[in-house]
């Protein structure tokens, strides 16, 4: 059996959406915990508006409020309720496909430890700028390695031992992921949606918190980069991606050149 974690801030927009999927996958005696934290809107009221739709389909639901805008505390308070062995932390703007669940609970039922993500897909966005850094985005190294995990990854009980609780840091997925060698990590065939944020503004933004991410990793846990596994993308390889799409190309370096520009904060923004 699993538990899925749901840290969400501010997600009415996106929650019940991202519930109705993850109802929709069969998983006998599964359930999923929404911790609603420093949210303005009605998130946690819309997802308790979905505990109908749960218990329809065998899922147990509990919504927990935390005052405190904090995904990693979300993350920790979602960890000290749940209630089974295997957990899944899932973004609240990410929607799964209906196997995914029970792929993820096959992979992880072993008893050495084990990180298991989906099939990533990127929506068609509705702005010209996202959709060309998305497609060159996609043809990087980092995803073409095992499970990159970004909005949803999962873990048994003898990986999730691996840490204790997660630490105030940005880049909680890559933290979790590279607990693990790439000899330990699965990716399942189903797949799941991961919206990329729109507009050259809002790329900028996360793709600067994204840096960021990476270098507080660095500083704080050395070497732990190293267990990445991603092949180098060398000065060949990004010339043949820039001959094959300039434009984007074109749109993802004008976006690291922003963030090159700008240094600043590291505030919460949804998407990369």
């Amino acid at each position: 059996m699993l538990s899925v974690i749901i840290p969400a801030s501010n997600e009415e927009a996106y929650i019940e959406r991202c519930l109705a999927a993850v109802f929709a996958s069969p998983c006998a005696g599964a359930e999923v915990i929404v911790v609603a934290n420093g949210c303005l809107d009605r998130t946690a009221a819309v997802a308790q508006g979905t505990a109908p739709a749960a218990q329809a389909n065998g899922w147990q639901l509990q919504v927990i409020e935390v005052a405190q805008g904090s995904k990693p505390g979300a993350l920790n308070a979602g960890d000290s309720a749940a209630r089974n062995a295997i957990r899944v932390y899932l973004d609240a703007d990410v929607t799964v496909s209906p196997g995914l669940m029970g792929g993820l609970a096959d992979a992880l039922r072993v008893q050495t430890p084990r990180y298991a993500s989906g099939t990533p897909r990127i929506p068609v966005a509705k702005s010209a700028v996202t959709r060309a850094y998305a497609r060159f985005w996609q043809g990087l190294p980092f995803n073409r390695i095992v499970a990159p995990g970004y909005g949803l990854f999962a873990v048994n009980a003898a990986g999730r031992a691996r840490w204790g609780d997660f630490p105030a840091i940005i880049s909680d997925d890559t933290f979790v992921r590279l607990q693990f060698t790439p000899e330990e990590r699965v990716q399942v065939p189903q797949p799941y949606d991961w919206p990329m944020i729109e507009g050259f503004s809002a790329l900028t933004r996360v793709r600067r918190r994204q840096d960021a991410g990476v270098a507080e990793l660095a500083r704080l846990y050395p070497g732990l980069l190293a267990r990445e596994g991603k092949p180098a993308l060398g000065l060949g390889v990004l010339a043949g991606m820039a001959l094959r799409d300039p434009v984007g190309f074109a749109t993802y370096a004008a976006v690291a050149l922003a963030v090159r520009q700008k240094r600043g904060g590291a505030e919460f923004t949804r998407g990369r």
